[in-house]
């Protein structure tokens, strides 16, 4: 199947103002690509490109001051089959894992394993190692969360979603994660594109937060706030929080006077 994605993001700045943006789709799906998703502004100014420390596609513009207005359109390959399920997969001793997965067991910006360790595993201790065990921290996550758009928040933590109940997907994505790391399985944080194909309409389009634990020998793909097995899920950015994937970060004063995205 092919898979429409995109964005349009309007912003006024009061003085020329530096942007890095991750907002390409993730390399790993080169080879579907069959419509290249390429960054454009207007007014049109010198795009840098650059590869971050996860492996992520980095763009970095002045923006002048005015208006600006960033796009992309491209479409992708899928195989139109929901996310992977390999309920074998097994957890790895910590001394056996790779050595590219050991940052995905620590602690970070908002995944404080510090602050959760004890309740981790007084919550999943018992649960089957592997597989079992992250569907067990992800059914949990999803039934202890309330989504709500009003309950997002740039410096909420999974300290804070656990605490407060409330959140919306980076806020499920987050604190699974920190439950994972808890338990001595890396897990990762993921952003990109996720429609409702196979699903209910959704509102207007939104990028997207869920996660990868390792486990099996690989990456797999697990998602606390649908908790289902979704179609059509584009990676764009992978690293160890949100902190890492910014779609876009500003160095100075802005408005985002509009914000679409699409996938479909």
């Amino acid at each position: 199947m092919k898979i429409r994605v995109g964005y349009e993001m309007i912003y006024d700045f009061p003085q020329p103002t530096p942007m890095i943006m991750v907002l390409g789709v993730h390399f790993t799906r080169a080879s579907d690509v069959i419509v290249p998703d390429y960054l454009t502004t207007d007014p049109s100014v010198a795009i840098v490109p650059y590869r971050d420390g996860f492996g992520n596609w980095c763009s970095r513009i002045v923006a002048p001051g005015g208006r600006m207005r960033l796009a992309a359109d491209g479409i992708v390959r899928d195989t139109g089959l929901p996310d992977v399920v390999v309920p074998t997969a097994s957890q790895h001793a910590i001394e056996d894992l790779p050595a590219d997965t050991i940052a995905y067991l620590l602690g970070s910006r908002y995944c404080e394993t510090d602050l959760l360790s004890d309740v981790a595993w007084k919550l999943f201790e018992k649960e089957p190692p592997g597989w079992a065990r992250v569907q067990a921290i992800c059914d949990f996550v999803h039934n202890h969360i309330q989504f709500g758009y009003e309950y997002a928040r740039a410096t909420k933590t999974s300290w804070q979603v656990f605490n407060e109940g409330k959140g919306v997907c980076r806020d499920y994505a987050h604190l699974a994660i920190t439950f994972c790391r808890c338990m001595n399985i890396p897990a990762r944080y993921c952003t990109g594109y996720l429609g409702d194909i196979g699903m209910p309409p959704y509102a207007p389009g939104d990028f997207a937060g869920w996660f990868e634990a390792y486990i099996g020998g690989r990456w797999y793909a697990f998602d606390p706030r649908n908790n289902v097995r979704r179609i059509g899920r584009i990676l764009i950015a992978q690293g160890r929080d949100a902190a890492d994937v910014h779609i876009t970060h500003t160095f100075g004063p802005n408005t985002l006077v509009s914000f679409k995205v699409w996938d479909r």
